[in-house]
């Protein structure tokens, strides 16, 4: 499947901007399921500073301004041809051992709540325990925008039972490390019905003995198939957000993203984020 994807991400201040650095995860890379066709990330109102791959194997431009700027605006797009291999992404790639996707962070350290789900679940064998997992949280997480932030950790979002993709994300991350396996933060782009949306897509994958890493987005409940395009990852969302950074100053920011998914010429986008 050939996917068309637009993301855009426009911040505005009510009082010029003198210094902002931001750092750009929003290059999709050629690996196991998807091959890029076309890419290019452009920024108004600001300059790219550096590109480079960090540690995790993202691709990673930092952004800067160093003049009073009232309006940024970032724009990613392209196409990317992807397949549906049931969640599989494959072997360990890259230079970060597996050992370290066992780390608890602040967002996915394990609580009360999140032991006794991981202590829960049943399955012969650890595929079965992982779906069972994500089977467990899409039940028992719904999914409600604006009920959470960025920095709700897993455990609070598992005691509000409410949350986005992030959340789901970061539950599973939680419950699967502290299962003994290791697990990493997928930030990406899903097609789905809903003509456009406001927010990229999460989800998470562990690595499994005999099929290395495979996703499970418990948000929707399946394993990511050719609608999916990851973009980075890391041990949760602070690693793998598609955009952060810094603003030096009091003035107030409002930030606005606009995603379009599209396949084989119809318009077509994510429905959770």
């Amino acid at each position: 499947m050939r996917l068309k994807i637009s993301h855009t991400t426009e911040y505005t201040y009510d009082d010029p901007v003198q210094y902002s650095l931001q750092r750009l995860r929003l290059t999709p890379k050629t690996q196991p399921g998807q091959i890029v066709r076309a890419w290019a990330t452009t920024v108004h109102g600001a300059r790219v500073e550096a590109g480079y791959t960090d540690h995790f194997g993202n691709h990673v431009d930092l952004v800067s301004t160093n003049a009073e700027q009232v309006t940024i605006r970032i724009v990613a797009e392209g196409e990317v041809d992807t397949e549906d291999r049931a969640g599989v992404f494959g072997p360990h790639q890259g230079f970060v051992p597996l050992w370290l996707y066992l780390r608890e962070t602040p967002l996915t350290k394990p609580g009360k709540l999140i032991r006794e789900l991981a202590r829960a679940v049943t399955g012969d064998n650890e595929l079965a325990r992982m779906h069972a997992i994500m089977a467990a949280i899409h039940t028992g997480v719904e999914y409600k925008p604006g009920e959470t932030a960025a920095d709700t950790t897993a455990e609070q979002a598992l005691e509000k039972k409410q949350g986005v993709c992030q959340d789901h994300a970061h539950v599973f991350l939680a419950a699967a490390r502290h299962l003994g396996i290791p697990a990493r933060y997928v930030s990406g782009y899903l097609l789905m019905d809903a003509p456009e949306q406001t927010a990229s897509h999460a989800w998470a994958e562990v690595h499994l003995q005999g099929l290395g890493w495979v996703g499970f987005d418990a948000a929707n409940k399946i394993c990511p198939d050719a609608r999916y395009v990851r973009l980075s990852t890391g041990l949760d969302y602070t690693d793998a957000a598609p955009v952060s950074g810094m603003v030096l100053g009091r003035s107030a920011e409002t930030m606005s993203v606009a995603i379009k998914v599209e396949a084989a010429g119809q318009s077509q986008s994510q429905s959770q984020s």
